[in-house]
């Protein structure tokens, strides 16, 4: 699904950010995928999208 019709990022595009590049704000988002950088109206589903995988990948990560 489209988040950011802006730049054409799309939600997965927020996840591998999240697990590939380590983005945990949205900051980080727009420094690396421009999210958020033109209207804005994106920013909020994304900040949903980035606390979603962040809270998948830290439940279920081995901390062994």
């Amino acid at each position: 699904m489209f988040v950011c019709v802006c730049y054409g990022i799309t939600d997965k595009q927020i996840q591998e950010a999240v697990s590939d590049e380590g983005v945990g704000n949205i900051r980080d988002l727009k420094i690396h995928l421009g999210v958020g950088a033109q209207c804005g109206s994106c920013v909020e589903l994304a900040r949903q999208i980035i606390d979603e995988k962040i809270c998948d990948e830290h439940l279920f990560k081995d901390v062994g």
